[in-house]
């Protein structure tokens, strides 16, 4: 192993170590580096139980239940109840200033770490200064922070959004009969992962012979996507396929509901998307599931709390992609017949020991 060079940065008398990502960290597997230039932080050992804050945007969408409700159920297990003293969740809607008030207000209550899922990429360079100067742990997940390396006390924890839009759209050009016209739903907009997402599948069509494409706003939410759909269907007339960020169940019944012909739909790990593909795939509604899974969370506050053990972690972590299509999709397996259809059926990360019943889950508190 290629021995580091070390760089020390004070925080409040403590050291926080970078290093390049080569240097040996804690539990590999599950914390896999982002790439090879990706760089370790040993944020300073405290003692526990410790003080987690959860600062969270807006839970419009049933991936944001979810992800609230295994966020709760995670924190009850053994592995991680004697290691919090608190978890508090603050959720604020899409505003970016509620957002970086409650991160504040964590920060002024001594909370050891604070989790986010961020309503922009670029708004909080303050706030994560007052933390770092604070010697509050920040780990983000899922709508991520620009310009990680500038911080010296921040993690984010992510599976590669660029990836996703990428290989959906690899998937329909594959997968379509023809290659004309798409349907592309976005998500949220000003969120890292809808401009991660939207630039992956961009790309990947210019590769594939660049075929028109007709876009319209989902905000990853059924309702909205599938009137979207249904709007643009109507304007449009029919599409060669369709790729949508989320809200992927609406959007299928839009497609469904408007008698036009059955398409190849490029979607999230909705366990009602799944149920649909399996049920129409006969019919031609081949489908592609890339999941972002909600147990992020639960990797983040794994993660929080190794940190502030000490233990050292890539500042970057890329998790893995659960992906299942209308050829691979096994009832029990990968899609629940019998469970609601908002839930997601990417619910766990055996390689981090994170693995929680449905039933644990859904019997949380949905706010």
């Amino acid at each position: 192993m290629k021995k580091a060079t070390f760089l020390t940065f004070s925080i409040i008398g403590a050291l926080t170590v970078y290093a390049p990502a080569q240097a040996e960290t804690y539990a590999p597997k599950c914390f896999a580096p982002l790439n090879a230039s990706t760089k370790t932080i040993n944020f300073p050992a405290k003692k526990g139980p410790y003080k987690i804050g959860f600062a969270n945007g807006f839970i419009g969408n049933g991936w944001r239940v979810q992800m609230l409700q295994t966020l709760r159920a995670y924190a009850e297990t053994p592995e991680m109840k004697p290691q919090i003293k608190e978890l508090r969740i603050v959720s604020v809607g899409t505003d970016v200033s509620a957002q970086i008030a409650s991160m504040d207000n964590f920060i002024n209550a001594g909370m050891d770490a604070i989790i986010v899922d961020a309503n922009s990429p670029t708004a909080f360079k303050p706030v994560l200064r007052r933390a770092q100067q604070a010697g509050v742990l920040i780990v983000s997940f899922d709508n991520i922070f620009d310009g990680a390396e500038k911080y010296n006390n921040l993690i984010q924890v992510n599976q590669d959004q660029y990836a996703i839009g990428k290989l959906s759209a690899e998937w329909l050009l594959h997968n379509m009969k023809e290659k004309n016209k798409i349907l592309e739903v976005r998500g949220v907009p000003g969120n890292s992962v809808d401009r991660d997402r939207h630039q992956g599948f961009r790309d990947a069509l210019k590769e594939g012979g660049n075929p028109q494409v007709v876009e319209v706003v989902g905000n990853w939410d059924d309702g909205a996507g599938q009137k979207a759909v249904a709007d643009a269907l109507a304007v449009n007339g029919s599409f060669d396929g369709i790729y949508t960020q989320g809200g992927s169940i609406g959007v299928t019944h839009g497609l469904l509901d408007s008698h036009k012909p059955l398409v190849p739909i490029a979607g999230e790990g909705e366990n009602g998307f799944r149920k649909l593909i399996a049920a129409h795939s006969k019919e031609g509604l081949l489908g592609e599931s890339i999941g972002q899974s909600p147990a992020l969370v639960a990797v983040s506050l794994k993660a929080a709390v190794a940190a502030l053990q000490g233990k050292p972690l890539p500042q970057e972590i890329r998790v893995p992609l659960p992906e299942a299509n209308y050829k691979t999709l096994e009832p029990g397996k990968n899609y629940f017949p019998d469970l609601t259809d908002t839930f997601f059926a990417a619910r766990d990360f055996p390689v981090c020991d994170i693995s929680l019943s449905a039933e644990s889950i859904i019997g949380q508190p949905s706010k």
